[in-house]
């Protein structure tokens, strides 16, 4: 039997660090982020971003991870857990990276999410475990690469947030957008 989309883990940051402590329950603000996460706000918050130009829109103030890419990963003989690599939400039983742009997830009660891209992996996966990165990208057969380290997304609306809660996905009108980095 298929389990229904659902979130097993919630983690947050206040300050700019790789992984993220998992937490009892996360609070999404409607167009911020994580209450408390060191992404939250309107404008952009990753440091490589901030850099380039800090009035830029904040198109990632969430993280989510799909917990499947742990068991790929685990499979390849590296081991991952919920947090570890910076996502605000894990989830089970979803094919995040296979949704279009503009997806909403419906968790919990209130909360919504609309995805506006993949997580663009870098270098600091290898520097929390070597390897990482490689482990986390892939190519099509037509050599096309494939992004597995999660997708980004902004709070459309605000509410709690916790392990267990299910996740129901609305997709946009078509056509439908391929997601990519963001």
């Amino acid at each position: 039997m298929m389990m229904k989309p659902q979130v097993i883990a919630v983690s947050s940051f206040a300050t700019h660090a790789f992984s993220k402590q998992i937490v009892p329950q996360i609070t999404l603000l409607a167009g911020l982020g994580v209450e408390g996460d060191a992404h939250c706000g309107v404008t952009v918050k990753h440091r490589s971003r901030v850099a380039q130009d800090p009035t830029q829109a904040n198109l990632r103030q969430v993280h989510l991870i799909h917990a499947e890419l742990f068991d790929e990963l685990a499979s390849r003989g590296i081991k991952i857990t919920p947090g570890q690599i910076g996502e605000n939400i894990t989830t089970r039983s979803l094919n995040l990276l296979a949704l279009p742009v503009n997806s909403e997830l419906h968790i919990g009660a209130s909360a919504i999410v609309r995805l506006t891209g993949l997580r663009n992996p870098c270098e600091q996966l290898n520097q929390f475990q070597p390897g990482l990165m490689a482990a986390v990208l892939d190519r099509t057969p037509d050599g096309k690469l494939v992004r597995k380290a999660g997708v980004m997304g902004v709070v459309i609306a605000g509410g709690i947030i916790q392990a267990g809660d299910t996740i129901m996905v609305k997709l946009p009108e078509k056509p439908h957008r391929e997601l990519d980095r963001v």
